[in-house]
């Protein structure tokens, strides 16, 4: 990782229903660009985008009863912000280097919604945000 994260990939937003989210962002805020949903079973999640000119919102929502995202969704019930996402030049090396400061990865590198691989940061290690840590896509900067 060298110390110094990247770009932000994205805002991670959990929501009960993603169509119901697209169309906030369409209606409310004049968003055109969206990918549809997709399922995501190893995660648990159904995932869109929202694309915007600097970056991406990835709208989750709950994918079967063991969905992580479940008890965020009891405790935000309308939805709200998850987590958000930055790049990374090496995923191994990133987690490495989260754990040597001691920082709690939550589990193993794992392909995310981009097809790159992701890891999680544990909130407590970040001022209450959940941090994504997402492999640079090959071909993006």
């Amino acid at each position: 990782m060298t110390g110094t994260i990247g770009r932000l990939n994205h805002i991670g937003i959990a929501v009960p229903s993603i169509e119901k989210a697209f169309e906030t962002y369409r209606t409310l805020y004049g968003a055109t660009e969206f990918v549809q949903p997709f399922d995501m079973p190893a995660q648990g999640v159904r995932v869109g985008f929202v694309n915007l000119p600097n970056t991406q919102l990835e709208i989750i929502e709950p994918l079967g009863e063991k969905s992580p995202i479940i008890n965020f969704l009891e405790k935000n019930p309308k939805g709200g912000q998850h987590h958000v996402c930055f790049e990374v030049p090496e995923i191994h090396a990133a987690k490495a280097e989260m754990e040597a400061k001691g920082a709690k990865v939550l589990g193993e590198p794992r392909i995310g919604a981009h097809g790159t691989l992701v890891i999680f940061i544990h909130p407590k290690d970040s001022d209450g945000v959940l941090i994504e840590l997402m492999e640079t896509p090959k071909g993006h900067h």
